[in-house]
């Protein structure tokens, strides 16, 4: 139940696991980081034309054609 403009506290209890959001970029670099594994999105726009290509490559030599 609401009372004024403050929101109660979450009914299930599991509400106050929720979460708050995560940082993508710091568990890409975590995952790399850790255990090699690189995600890396073929249109960024941190990459060179040539970086972007072979991303794409080995994405389609891994995984066959994607979206792009």
């Amino acid at each position: 139940m609401r009372t004024g403009n403050k929101p109660s506290d979450p009914q299930c209890p599991l509400g106050r696991f929720s979460g708050t959001g995560m940082d993508a970029e710091a568990v890409k670099a975590h995952g790399w980081h850790q255990s090699g594994i690189l995600v890396v999105d073929v249109a960024d726009k941190r990459l060179s034309w040539t970086d972007c290509e072979l991303i794409r490559q080995i994405g389609e030599k891994l995984y066959g054609k994607g979206r792009v």
